[in-house]
């Protein structure tokens, strides 16, 4: 049975298990430890669950080909990658089996595919094959004609990132997971007991910790006197291309790797965009919130049209940029504390973290169990399945027809480019991970992903948030504190006094 809170005694909240982090690999961790009668909590210091890396990335299943023969790498990767199709059905996120082709230019870059492949089939890929330059010409007939070869892996994907994060999280809360958003740790302190931590919306007791803390791991770490590894961030600059443009290829298209990562890479979205990137970028604390880089921009652009000489790059509907908890392991930091025990690390989720998350969940969960540190107390009804929200685009005709007729606000469309009705707006926001900003909207349902980028749909967004909040739509926020997007009402501002050199409509 879960254990009583001692809240009310006047002490700090007491959990069995505190996850910090709620990225893929948190709420990966925190579908798994909802086996459990155990008291948890996941937090995250920003407003939306899956705000860091786990929003922007390149959104591939890797199969684990590339990844170094022995490592956890490549183990969990495999893993991970054959678990998620089945968790796609089961947990309602996107998820296709399109394949990947990682290509060859030069004599030197058809040993690296013969390397990819033995690598490859020693950890335990399936579908893999060489293809010659005849032959991958035909599958994708939009590829450079330089092209020698490829290696070719149908047991490759894509997925919606922030929509499996999401899906991992409202599952484990459906099992009695709480989640808490805007709660930043600050310090951690141990004791025999367990561990206090020190947040910013005051202390807490458990029983374990779980540092899932992406970028911030090896800081957490240190808090418990744990030094093992050190993150280096590394930034990846992506395009995101207009649906107009998604067929160009049906494989992810990939480069022979370098030492820095599997280089540029030119894919399908599973919402019918085309999406090139990323580059590898090192960058310090202080820069982790840029953007994007003019030369970042056009670096990546010159190595997706060495693979996809036909881009039209016009056709971008936005860029962005992403985030890489790169440790100086080389690997994946997955184990018990020695100097901490009850503090477990999954801590250095770099690419291919994504495709991961799930073994890296089912291990944490395992090592939580193998340490005796909580009683085993399994539910006796755990809820495997979750239903996300439906999407108004996909119904057939008899469906919406029935939908409308149930609701009118699924005939209401707010987003014009995407199809995205007032109906599925309101759900977002009254989900059990609801969506507090406009990011957080746009990110469960998609209002604003399509072309105009949320020019028209952006303020009847705003307004639904607004209501639904109950606040002032001057306090709506974009994606993070601060972050309100209107200053005042247009009427209002112009009838304040005159102040700062800001002019008073009474005096035009």
């Amino acid at each position: 049975m879960p254990r009583t809170n001692n809240k009310e005694m006047g002490e700090p909240p007491l959990y069995d298990v505190v996850i910090i982090g709620a990225g893929v690999t948190g709420c990966a961790v925190a579908r798994e430890v909802s086996r459990q009668n155990w008291r948890t909590l996941i937090l995250d210091q920003n407003l939306e669950p899956g705000e860091a890396t786990s929003k922007a990335n390149s959104a591939i299943v890797h199969a684990g080909y590339d990844c170094e023969v022995g490592t956890l790498k490549a183990k969990l990767n495999v893993r991970g990658a054959q678990r998620i199709p089945k968790l796609a059905q089961m947990l309602d996120f996107p998820y296709e089996p399109t394949g990947s082709l990682v290509l060859a230019f030069t004599p030197d870059e058809e040993a690296v595919l013969q390397a990819l492949l033995q690598r490859g089939r020693a950890n335990g890929v399936e579908g893999l094959s060489l293809l010659s330059r005849q032959e991958v010409l035909a599958l994708e007939g939009a590829l450079s004609d330089e092209v020698r070869g490829a290696l070719l892996c149908t047991s490759a994907g894509i997925v919606c990132p922030f929509a499996m994060t999401l899906a991992f999280l409202e599952n484990a809360m459906a099992n009695g997971v709480i989640f808490q958003r805007d709660r930043q740790v600050l310090n951690i302190i141990p004791h025999s007991d367990g561990f206090l931590l020190e947040t910013s919306q005051g202390p807490l007791q458990t029983r374990t910790v779980v540092n899932a803390a992406g970028i911030h791991a090896a800081d957490l770490g240190a808090m418990v006197g744990d030094h093992e590894y050190t993150i280096h961030p590394r930034k990846g600059e992506y395009r995101l291309l207009d649906r107009s443009e998604g067929a160009m290829v049906s494989h992810v298209i990939f480069q022979a790797p370098t030492p820095l990562g599997k280089g540029v890479l030119v894919t399908p979205t599973v919402h019918g965009n085309l999406m090139i990137g990323p580059n590898s970028v090192a960058v310090s604390e202080e820069e982790f919130l840029k953007d994007t880089t003019p030369s970042g921009l056009a670096q990546i652009d010159a190595l997706a049209r060495r693979s996809v000489p036909g881009l039209r790059l016009q056709k971008t509907i936005r860029v962005f940029s992403g985030l890489r908890a790169t440790p100086d392991t080389g690997d994946f930091m997955i184990y018990e504390s020695r100097q901490s025990p009850g503090f477990f690390h999954a801590g250095g989720i770099e690419s291919p973290g994504l495709a991961s998350s799930p073994a890296i969940g089912e291990m944490v969960y395992e090592l939580m169990c193998r340490s005796g540190r909580l009683p085993e107390d399994p539910k006796e009804h755990w809820i495997s399945e979750r239903r996300g929200i439906p999407n108004f685009s996909h119904m057939s005709a008899e469906q919406k027809k029935a939908a409308i007729a149930e609701d009118p606000a699924w005939g209401h469309v707010v987003c014009r480019c995407e199809t995205v009705t007032e109906k599925e707006i309101l759900l977002a926001l009254r989900s059990p991970a609801a969506a507090i900003t406009m990011d957080g909207v746009k990110r469960r349902v998609r209002p604003g992903m399509g072309r105009c980028q949320g020019t028209f749909c952006g303020p009847k967004v705003m307004a639904l948030l607004a209501a639904e909040q109950g606040i002032p739509i001057t306090q709506v926020l974009k994606d993070s504190k601060g972050s309100a997007i209107l200053r005042a009402r247009t009427k209002e501002e112009l009838g304040r006094e005159r102040k700062d050199g800001r002019w008073n409509q009474d005096e035009e």
